[in-house]
């Protein structure tokens, strides 16, 4: 069952919008950072209570990146291809570590500002800046290969399929390079709503087509070669009589299974559709802007106030809405053997039992926050603090 409605913000929350200092006005339209929507005139996070650990939670190895990610509100999360993870710094440091014992392979000090962050594969390790520019870095060495102008800010990753390079911009474009040169191949534009938040979707390759979500609520894919649009689909639909309870980003991670592909706007709802056709396959009112995650025949996300919530899959019932967490800015749910990871803004890392969604294991891993969603490789998560600890964690 599929409800197209969006979520008002209502009186309070306008006033917080009020009395925020993290609206840039950049072209005449204006970027709300979500991540700091704290102040005195606003509800407080949640403190933490004590849990009955089931879970031994360690860190088998740490190395540092830089300055992390800095003090721009940044999300620089890492990327991991062939064993190897790659992380940036918004001061410019690049590395790429061994997962397995925390090696680092090579450190790439590019001494410029680094605002999107990272993509990896196919011999590329690519970057955006907030002067407009995509880098790509050669996979073995960290090496420079090319440098590309885009149309402005980039605040996610690039990414490739070997062919193209697609990154997504501030002002609401998708831009194509090529993979070899960085010379631009096509690009697509969409009309950038008076208000958004700040940050931007990161798109995603399906077979020989490139989706991604935008600001204005809606999907799109385009053949990735060449740019020519194949669908586009609404996530969410704008509502109410002010700017701000109009916004409806799509800025979470879109996920793929199969010929599935799920995306979350913010103020708006989770959605499924057929990647192939753009026709509606599942969607419920859910007001999100990070990626969902799967397992155990549930969807997880978690929602504009920090719930980490499981939604029995193709069905708009709730398993399990766990809400202990509300207003720590967690990350975007990971699912990892029986559990579900997110991190929040003091950089506690929680491990939530995917059967009923309780807190069964908890480990503090940076104390100046965690932003950057987990990863998890090889029944392992990997987390990147804000300070630029850069931790492999593992649990039993």
């Amino acid at each position: 069952m599929y409800r197209e409605t969006g979520k008002k913000l209502g009186l309070r929350s306008l006033k917080m919008m009020l009395v925020l200092g993290s609206v840039i006005f950049l072209g005449g339209c204006g970027n709300l950072n979500p991540m700091s929507w704290f102040s005195e005139d606003t509800e407080p996070p949640a403190e933490l209570t004590e849990i009955e650990a089931e879970l031994t939670v360690r860190i088998d190895w740490s190395v540092n990146v830089g300055n992390g990610q800095g003090d721009r509100f940044l999300q620089l999360t890492p990327a991991i291809d062939g064993g190897v993870i790659y992380a940036a710094s918004d001061n410019g440091d690049v590395v790429a570590v061994n997962t397995a014992n925390g090696e680092v392979i090579w450190r790439t000090r590019t001494r410029e500002l680094i605002s999107g962050a990272v993509g990896a594969g196919n011999g590329l390790v690519m970057y955006g800046t907030p002067t407009a520019e995509v880098v790509a870095l050669n996979q073995d060495d960290g090496s420079e290969l090319w440098r590309a102008s885009v149309t402005s800010e980039v605040l996610s990753p690039p990414k490739t399929n070997g062919d193209v390079v697609v990154v997504q911009t501030v002002d609401d474009k998708l831009v194509a390079m090529d993979a070899e040169s960085g010379q631009r191949r096509w690009i697509y534009e969409t009309t950038l709503p008076t208000l958004t938040l700040r940050g931007t979707n990161t798109p995603v390759f399906v077979e020989d087509t490139v989706i991604a979500g935008f600001s204005n609520g809606t999907l799109i894919s385009v053949a990735a070669d060449n740019g020519i649009w194949n669908w586009d689909a609404r996530v969410a639909v704008p509502e109410g009589r002010y700017d701000i309870e109009r916004v409806i980003d799509v800025d979470g991670q879109l996920m793929v299974e199969g010929n599935t592909v799920f995306a979350s706007s913010y103020q708006g709802n989770l959605m499924a559709f057929d990647a192939e056709t753009g026709r509606v396959v599942w969607g419920m009112e859910a007001s999100s802007y990070h990626g969902p995650d799967t397992g155990f025949n549930n969807i997880y996300f978690t929602n504009d106030r920090g719930h980490v919530v499981a939604v029995r899959n193709n069905s708009v019932d709730i398993a399990w809405d766990n809400d202990s967490l509300d207003r720590r800015r967690v990350t975007a749910p990971r699912t990892i053997n029986n559990y579900v990871a997110v991190a929040d803004f003091e950089g506690y890392l929680h491990m939530l039992s995917q059967l009923d969604g309780r807190i069964v294991g908890r480990i503090r891993v940076d104390r100046n926050g965690i932003r950057a969603n987990p990863l998890v490789y090889n029944s392992r998560l990997f987390i990147y603090g804000n300070s630029g600890r850069l931790a492999s964690v593992s649990f039993q």
